[in-house]
């Protein structure tokens, strides 16, 4: 008989408990910690932001296909993980004792790392639906009387695809809206280059990245750091190559909307052995934390080095197949333990992506998602809008029937017609 317990009911949360099910025989127990009873689809907030999605469209009542499942689901949160005495302390004070664990918090959204930054502050977030939900009320509020507009990602971000999602995605509603003549964009981002995604490009994401901006008369400065943001005013150092301050740019604005750093969750950071400085959980190529054999690490809050040096810090993204890849290596090494064998399987780490720039979009896969690559390419057109549009409704649809199946596999492998990538060796 073995305790499962998997933190966080997010995308990696939520598969790797679908995917653990599977493994568990009789007498086993798998319980899913999560804050609320509710589960979100992440990549449709930049949508709802615009008004184009409604939240009950994109949310699901996770707590509900658990219970369905038979897997108990505790919505009140953890406070702290204990690894040494192999508990979850809760929110509420209790504790949730467990042979192996999963950590699959997600990230930490550090705003407070730079004063006036994130919805409590001056600038809109599409990091959760809440922020998104705000942000398309203040967008209301913004067109009734149009200015400048900023959209980016801060230092030490590591998710940069929603960026520049959410820059065309607004370009496309404000020329609908029939406003865009009466609003300049300036996109901000601490990528050494349009398009870099913390990858150091994929294919030709720089070329047609770039292009998208001139097209749409988007103008943008890379290497930069935000030093603070005020009402309708962020000031941005331009850095240099040899991190000095090339220039400082005091930008106004009337709405602006910038992804912050990450960082882990309180419940684990600041663990000796378990997380790194930023919080990120450790793990080796079985997804498994040195320290402690039995945690396991999956998801954004792992912890991955950057593809090199650059002047501003810049986080490696945990695209939806990559974090796939470790759900389903983990379930395996999980299963393998519990048999009296040791773990083998290895997360393939590729990266895919849908970017839906709301009339058009560009997709790119990656394989290894570090440089140097077998497979590096990229595409565009508007068959990305479109095919976005058909995943979200599909992963919706399978989420809420708790299906285990490999999604962005059948869904954006498939219909690429790239067939070779695997999710776990």
């Amino acid at each position: 008989m073995a305790n499962i317990v998997v933190l966080g009911a997010g995308l990696g949360g939520t598969l790797m408990a679908y995917e653990l099910k599977a493994e568990l025989g009789k007498g086993d127990t798998l319980t899913v910690i999560g804050q609320g009873s509710r589960y979100h689809f992440v990549p449709s907030n930049p949508w709802v932001a615009v008004g184009w999605r409604d939240r009950d469209e994109v949310e699901i009542d996770i707590a509900g296909v658990m219970a369905k499942k038979g897997i108990t689901y505790l919505g009140q949160g953890a406070a702290r993980v204990h690894p040494a005495e192999n508990r979850v302390e809760l929110i509420d004070g209790a504790s949730v004792p467990y042979d192996y664990l999963v950590i699959a918090t997600g990230p930490e959204l550090a705003f407070d790392e730079i004063p006036g930054l994130g919805p409590n502050g001056f600038t809109q977030s599409v990091c959760h639906v809440d922020h998104a939900e705000k942000a398309f009320e203040m967008l209301d509020s913004f067109a009734a009387n149009p200015g400048p507009v900023i959209v980016g990602a801060v230092q030490g971000a590591s998710c940069f695809g929603p960026a520049y999602e959410f820059a065309f995605i607004l370009d496309t509603e404000l020329r609908k809206r029939k406003i865009r003549d009466k609003v300049p964009m300036t996109f901000v981002t601490s990528e050494p280059y349009i398009g870099h995604l913390g990858l150091d490009g994929v294919g030709d994401t720089k070329g047609l990245l770039e292009s998208q901006m001139r097209n749409r008369h988007i103008k943008f400065i890379t290497n930069a750091r935000v030093h603070h943001v005020e009402q309708g005013k962020m000031t941005v150092e331009e850095v240099a190559d040899d991190g000095s301050v090339k220039m400082t740019h005091v930008l106004p604005f009337g709405y602006s909307m910038m992804l912050p750093a990450f960082r882990g969750v309180t419940a684990v950071r600041g663990i000796d052995g378990l997380t790194n400085p930023r919080g990120f959980i450790l793990v080796d190529k079985h997804q498994r934390n040195p320290k402690f054999p039995n945690v396991f690490g999956v998801g954004v809050g792992v912890a991955i080095p950057p593809v090199g040096p650059t002047p501003v810090p810049v986080g490696v993204p945990k695209t939806g197949f990559m974090i796939e890849s470790m759900v389903t290596a983990t379930a395996k090494n999980i299963g393998s333990l519990m048999h009296g064998q040791e773990p083998s399987a290895q997360g393939s780490w590729n990266a895919v992506c849908l970017a839906d720039f709301g009339d058009g979009g560009v997709a790119f896969v990656a394989e290894p998602q570090i440089p140097p690559r077998n497979l590096n390419w990229s595409a565009q057109g508007r068959w990305v809008h479109y095919a976005k549009i058909a995943f979200e409704k599909y992963f919706i649809r399978k989420i809420r029937k708790g299906e285990s199946e490999p999604f962005y596999e059948r869904i954006i492998m498939e219909g690429l017609g790239i067939k070779r990538l695997t999710r776990a060796r």
